[in-house]
């Protein structure tokens, strides 16, 4: 059988996140595919990606560009339309921003497996540029970039010939922002690496998360400032100085851990906490994958990856209604008093659902709808 030639686009190669895992997985199944991208930063990636030599655009030729290409958002769709694609059969992009606005040779089909369509122009806008009846300098400034990314994200859209979500959530944001149908394919989560250790759980809540205003770790430090209960916090970003300022004599930043350290402390942890609206969110898997509970925001993402208490189902996890202080605390309360009724295993069951096996197992069903699928045996019963 003749391998079909496949070809990636993702938006930028800067470090392995949700988004990169799902590429590497993917290459994987395709280590002769090509792969472009607007910049990479070497040596950042797992070999399995590194292996594919990803192509860069204009962009990533820029002096130092690692270090400032989030600014350079209103340059991204004419960075991404300057990549030339080679004759191909396939052109698979993976979008969250704006790898899906690739231009495919003439007759080439393209399937986008989207993240969220660019969330600064559409849903999330008030949440990196705040609210208010006066919006700030940064805003207003804003406003006009990102109705022009909106547009012409809206118009790109037409460039795709089939959408697969992450999940129902980002199915229905792809119908609202694009008007267009979509499967749905949940990402992998490494349910052979994140498993129960056997060992006695600590006293203590625990937060994996990178520090953006949108995944609220605010609600999470306050609620157990209130409380007074120990929580410890892995992660960095942009919003940490303000996070820092709002933590108790209980709350401790670890910073960036290792794969291992974060499992550990999924091991050790009393509960998870999740208090952000996420698109899919592979964090929470991972935690049950490790037999650990998770309290959560009853909203996106996480109503599709934790069971919470419904009849005929083994809970495994507990969800708060609304994005609060007052909604986390009554919640972090409720847990501690039905602790007893979560049961690892159940957690651990449910989170292998969303395995790399049914991740590849889906992508190439959806692939195989527009080229000859030669992994097919792999899965063969």
């Amino acid at each position: 059988m003749v391998k079909p030639r496949i070809v990636f686009v993702h938006d930028w190669l800067t470090g392995m996140r949700g988004g990169e895992k799902c590429l590497e997985s993917l290459c994987r199944l395709f280590p002769d595919a090509g792969l472009y991208t607007l910049l990479h930063k070497k040596g950042a990636l797992s070999p399995t990606i590194e292996k594919l030599e990803p192509k860069t655009s204009w962009l990533g030729k820029l002096p130092g560009v690692h270090s400032y290409y989030r600014y350079l958002l209103p340059l991204m769709p004419s960075a991404i339309e300057s990549i030339k694609i080679p004759e191909c059969d396939l052109v698979v992009s993976l979008s969250h921003c704006v790898a899906k606005g690739i231009v495919p040779p003439k007759g080439v089909p393209h399937l986008c497996y989207c993240f969220t369509p660019v969330r600064y122009a559409w849903h999330l806008r008030d949440d990196y540029f705040g609210v208010g009846e006066k919006p700030s300098l940064k805003k207003r400034l804003a406003e006009p970039i990102l109705n022009s990314i909106r547009r012409w994200d809206k118009k790109s859209s037409d460039r795709v010939s089939h959408f697969v979500a992450i999940s129902k959530t980002i199915q229905s944001r792809i119908s609202d922002c694009y008007a267009r149908e979509s499967s749905v394919v949940y990402p992998p989560v490494d349910t052979d690496f994140y498993v129960p250790a056997g060992i006695e759980r600590e006293d203590f809540y625990l937060v994996v998360s990178a520090f953006a205003p949108y995944k609220r770790i605010d609600l999470a430090i306050e609620a157990c400032r209130k409380l007074n209960k120990k929580l410890v916090i892995i992660g960095t970003g942009q919003d940490e100085k303000r996070l820092r300022a709002l933590a108790g004599p209980q709350t401790y930043f670890l910073g960036w851990q290792t794969d291992a350290s974060i499992r550990e402390h999924m091991q050790r942890c009393k509960a998870l906490l999740f208090p952000g609206f996420e698109d899919f969110g592979i964090v929470p898997v991972e935690a049950q994958a490790c037999g650990t509970p998770v309290i959560a925001l009853g909203k996106g993402g996480a109503t599709e990856t934790i069971i919470g208490n419904e009849p005929g189902n083994d809970p495994t996890g507990l969800f708060f209604t609304e994005p609060t202080v007052e909604c986390m605390t009554l919640a972090i309360m409720d847990f501690e008093k039905e602790r007893n009724q979560y049961n690892p295993q159940s957690a651990r069951k449910f989170a292998t659902n969303f395995n790399e096996k049914n991740f590849q197992h889906g992508m190439l069903d959806e692939i195989s709808k527009f080229v000859s699928n030669p992994n097919a045996s792999r899965f063969a019963a």
